[in-house]
């Protein structure tokens, strides 16, 4: 049978379009160790459910010799698609074509899926690999990058918005994964950077590499800009993929609720002994949440950043739930600057998006120097404070042993409208750790006593027993209940299915100010 000429036509017009920059610069993009945009939507996708929009798209420009070099759909690739069954929205840069660079259609086909992503009310998805914007296009590239930012803006809170850097990211381009929920690199291969080594050498005359400038492990460890670091681009489209499983769709949905075998009344026997009973002993709370949630399965977020605290999903009961934690493995568990703004962010985005957060607190307090004071611990102490006070989602929290001074109230306590306040019988709720509070207390006694090393031991034995407990704050409501620690799982299981419809608002307002 003759096929139509026309219907020819349409095929080999796809299939050069599939080519994108053409099999040179597919294998040279090979030889560098990366996929092709394409081949990584194939991967982050369930098969066969890609459909591709704005495949025939080229670009308007004419001058310095663009008007010879057109390729069909440009330099990124979008669409449509699922992820196990549920819709999601996909925009994949492709460097083989002018090195991925973003210029006026570039720009247009992405804010197409964007503004349909907020119509329909599914998760974006960018793939980003660019040289930034393309040179040629002069102003009108940066005008499409800010109307990208624009609808960054405008879908925060309202869809989830993952990025993934599977090569360079650099100048204006870095701000559009940076206004998102989330962002994952892959070591050795992307890298972030508002500017590079050579400009970097120019202006300031340090040598830098671009792995040191702003490769996966500089922004997964020291600036936190990287939620997710990943050896290769196969293991982070597996994580967006794994991480979309704990969020909503939107803002009006609630996460996919999730059975399993793992039985809600299951206690364990485990964490009574978890914490010690030295209270500087450290020991690692991951043990205690992994003890807690179903099947053990904890999906940390930026882990190697601000260790001290502990950010990430899991599952109770099958419902999803957001997990911040005092980590007294790392610094005692104090709250800092970089822990504190880490947290306050996980906590607003859970909020936006229907979340429930369990809080387990250990916190001698906030960490103390001048280095602390100087960058402004203050503000990013009240930041924290501020997400959880504006969160209404159900707030759980349990207090595992330290809660002192203002760190106890910011641990979403009672005062700031936590719904089911838990302690184990190893809390210790003060203003202050025994040694401290003696020494301000009895400070006139231990200076006139015959051994104020003696004296000072029984004062702070006297303080620990009477202060350095939980049952002043139970007696006064400020904890719901004092339970045995392997009773966790079951309690907060019950308590979320008590608190599931929740209904709390914060005052009418534009928006809120929160300490920036």
């Amino acid at each position: 049978m003759t096929i139509n000429p026309k219907i020819v036509e349409l095929r080999e017009k796809r299939a050069q379009g599939r080519l994108g920059g053409g099999e040179e610069r597919i294998e040279a993009q090979h030889n560098r160790g990366r996929l092709t945009a394409r081949e990584r939507i194939d991967l982050l996708l369930d098969k066969g459910s890609f459909r591709e929009i704005d495949a025939f798209v080229v670009h308007r420009t004419n001058d310095f010799g663009l008007d010879k070099q057109k390729y069909l759909g440009d330099s990124v690739v979008t669409g449509w698609g699922t992820i196990s069954g549920r819709l999601v929205y996909v925009f994949s840069q492709d460097f083989t074509v002018f090195g991925g660079s973003l210029g006026e259609v570039h720009a247009e086909k992405i804010c197409k899926i964007m503004d349909m992503a907020m119509k329909n009310g599914a998760p974006v998805i960018g793939l980003n690999d660019s040289g930034g914007a393309r040179i040629q296009e002069g102003v009108v590239s940066l005008g499409g990058y800010a109307d990208i930012f624009l609808r960054n803006t405008l879908a925060s809170g309202v869809v989830p918005q993952i990025s993934a850097i599977m090569g360079p990211c650099a100048g204006g381009a870095v701000y559009s994964p940076a206004l998102t929920d989330f962002i994952l690199m892959v070591r050795n291969s992307s890298y972030m950077f508002v500017t590079g080594p050579e400009v970097v050498k120019t202006v300031t005359h340090e040598e830098v590499s671009f792995e040191e400038l702003g490769g996966a492990s500089v922004h997964s460890e020291v600036s936190g800009v990287c939620h997710l670091a990943a050896d290769s681009e196969a293991d982070a489209l597996y994580l967006i993929r794994k991480l979309l499983a704990y969020l909503p769709q939107n803002n009006m949905e609630d996460a996919p609720f999730v059975p399993n075998g793992d039985d809600p009344l299951r206690m364990e026997e485990a964490l009574d002994s978890l914490v010690p009973d030295e209270p500087g002993k450290p020991y690692d709370i991951k043990d205690a949440i992994r003890l807690i949630v179903d099947e053990g399965q904890f999906f940390e977020i930026q882990e190697a950043y601000a260790a001290n605290i502990v950010v990430g999903f899991a599952r109770l009961g099958g419902h999803s739930v957001g997990i911040v934690a005092n980590q007294p493995a790392v610094l005692a568990g104090v709250l800092d600057i970089n822990s504190s703004e880490k947290a306050a962010r996980f906590v607003r985005f859970c909020d936006a998006f229907n979340i429930p957060i369990v809080t387990f607190v250990d916190v001698p307090g906030f960490l103390p120097g001048t280095g602390q004071e100087h960058g402004g611990i203050i503000r990013s102490g009240a930041k924290l404070l501020y997400a959880y006070c504006e969160a209404t989602v159900p707030k759980l929290t349990v207090v595992t042993r330290k809660a002192y001074g203002g760190a106890y109230d910011v641990m979403s306590s009672k005062h700031i409208r936590g719904d089911v306040n838990l302690a184990w019988p190893s809390a210790e709720i003060a203003v202050m750790g025994p040694d401290g509070a003696v020494n301000i207390i009895f400070r006139k006694e231990l200076a006139q006593a015959e051994d104020p090393v003696q004296r000072k031991a029984e004062l702070v034995a006297e303080y620990r027993q009477k202060f350095a407990n939980p049952y002043i704050a139970a007696s006064r409501g400020y904890i719901d209940d004092i339970i045995e620690p392997r009773e966790t799982r079951p309690r907060l299981i019950n308590a979320l299915e008590m608190l599931s419809n929740k209904r709390d608002t914060n005052p009418p307002r534009k928006h809120g100010c929160i300490p920036l």
